[in-house]
């Protein structure tokens, strides 16, 4: 590839542990100054979906994303958290007096596949399976790749359809902004470059950890060295009378979205059971594509478990302003229909018409299959440790992982799209001998309307929650704080803040409390000063 220096800025541009987007040639970089003399080149953007890097927070050699937080090395442009698949392109520098002058091909990319290896079985005869091709499965097997793993490696689901990404579904996808085509996460001639062997359409109905096999619905058995579970949840069934009719939908596969697609209709009427998040972005989806939702639910308002009344509150405002309406404290106890759903029945015998119904009350782990592993009784996830190890060469990661989370001494279970990639790298590491712990930050965002969320850490109650901003205005940050320390922080309109927070948190260097609540902290130049 032909290349030529470029002198793209002055030393004295660029402050100390600060970045810049810079202009070069019809084309965009990122400069990066770590030191008085060191400075990085790399493309501009995030490889996940485009957000400019400058706008996120550099600590140390890292790069966080303001949007998904996904996080990249400045000096190689590696990546080091998900979501983003691919690196960073980055560019030699040197310093020529006053002068940074960057080696740049003719035509920048936007990103970089990180090199793999092969599968080689006379090098390595193992097998490693994984089961599930949600995040925790497809960024295993991708990290197997990129350690050096030259064994054999399935990727196993049920579903008939390449790996693709859950998060569109209930937004863009949804909304009709996006087609089918723009769900995969990577092509078909991908795995087949780097060895990675899809098996799709294969359901598994058992998997015995002692024997180290995998048995199909079609009676075959797969033998593997070390195998990693990541089977995710399916939607919790609500067992009420008429449940079976027509035109009652969940929402979890690219096929339910457009089922729910070419049932609806314009000025339909819509009952969307259930406040959580799926349930939220389905209503504020469907107001967008002209149709008239009902939210029903037990809640007092959206995401008061998670989120607080506070801010819960700003969100139905929100969804109430575009049209949507809810019913609090009740629960439907009965569809209604002669073939279609017609109508759904609350607990006070009220009766909301309905020509659609979408479910989003939850998931459970899909686990059922699994023997000679800890399975935790109250929601059937599998225990594991601090490596994401459920049993001898058997890993367990994303929804279905009950892992111990170091901020609050206790297992837990989380179901973030995001923290389930981050629980398949690590445990790619761990399956090739690597020993890395778990200690990543949970991190979700969320989408509605013109309002997207963000939210770090993980809180499941809370003693006091601390503002900065005005919640109403959606523009805040919103502080979950139990026993004087911060678990958790949300915010709307502040994602450079959020990141830099997030990062404060996995270094372990956020500020006292009584700091946070008695002082206006800027986010970012704190971080840089710690």
């Amino acid at each position: 590839m032909k290349t030529s220096e470029v002198t793209v800025a002055q030393i004295n541009d660029l402050r100390i542990g600060q970045m810049k987007q810079l202009s070069v040639n019809n084309s965009d970089i990122l400069l990066a100054r770590l030191s008085e003399q060191k400075f990085y080149a790399t493309a501009p953007h995030c490889t996940h979906f485009g957000a400019p890097l400058e706008k996120g927070v550099l600590v140390g050699e890292r790069i966080a994303c303001p949007w998904h937080h996904a996080c990249f090395n400045i000096t190689t442009g590696d990546q080091e958290e998900p979501p983003g698949l691919d690196a960073l392109p980055s560019f030699p520098v040197r310093i020529d007096g006053q002068n940074i002058i960057v080696q740049l091909p003719e035509t920048i990319p936007e990103q970089r596949t990180p090199n793999m290896t092969k599968h080689n079985p006379s090098a390595d005869s193992r097998v490693f399976a994984i089961i599930g091709t949600g995040p925790a499965g497809t960024f295993a097997a991708e990290t197997l790749r990129q350690q050096g793993f030259q064994g054999q490696i399935f990727l196993i689901t049920r579903e008939e359809r390449l790996p693709y990404d859950r998060t569109k579904l209930s937004k863009k996808y949804l909304q009709g902004k996006a087609d089918e085509e723009a769900l995969p996460q990577r092509s078909c001639e991908f795995y087949q470059e780097n060895d990675i062997e899809l098996r799709c359409g294969k359901a598994v109905t058992k998997v015995d950890a002692d024997l180290k096999t995998i048995t199909f619905e079609d009676n075959s058995v797969m033998s593997y060295n070390s195998l990693l579970v990541a089977t995710g949840g399916r939607p919790k069934r609500l067992n009420v009378p008429g449940i079976d009719l027509d035109n009652i939908f969940t929402l979890r596969q690219p096929t339910d979205v457009n089922q729910i697609l070419e049932t609806a209709e314009p000025k339909q009427r819509v009952v969307v059971v259930g406040s959580s998040f799926i349930g939220m972005e389905t209503a504020a989806s469907l107001t967008q594509q002209g149709l008239s939702v009902t939210v029903i639910s037990p809640d007092s308002v959206p995401f008061e478990k998670i989120l607080g009344q506070k801010v819960g509150e700003m969100f139905q405002d929100l969804h109430e302003s575009n049209g949507v309406s809810f019913c609090f404290g009740t629960k439907v106890t009965e569809f209604k229909g002669n073939g279609q759903v017609k109508a759904a029945i609350l607990e006070n015998g009220e009766e909301i018409s309905a020509d659609l119904v979408v479910i989003g009350i939850g998931v459970e782990p899909v686990t059922n299959f699994l023997s000679g592993v800890k399975i935790e009784e109250k929601d059937n996830s599998v225990i594991v440790n601090e490596y994401l190890q459920a049993g001898e060469d058997l890993y367990a990661a994303g929804d279905i992982a009950r892992f111990p989370y170091a901020p609050i001494d206790q297992l837990t279970r989380i179901e973030h799209w995001r923290l389930a990639a981050q629980h398949g790298r690590i445990a790619a590491h761990n399956m090739v001998g690597n020993q890395v712990k778990f200690t990543g930050i949970p991190f979700f965002w969320s989408g509605q309307f013109n309002v997207k969320l963000r939210y770090a850490g993980h809180a499941e109650d809370w003693d006091e929650i601390l503002f900065d901003g005005d919640v109403n205005s959606q523009e805040f940050l919103a502080f979950y704080i139990k026993n004087n320390q911060v678990l958790a922080v949300t915010g709307c309109g502040r994602d450079q803040e959020i990141t830099a927070i997030t990062e404060l948190m996995r270094l372990q260097q956020m500020p006292d409390v009584d700091q946070i609540q008695n002082q206006s902290i800027n986010w970012v130049e704190y971080i840089h000063n710690s």
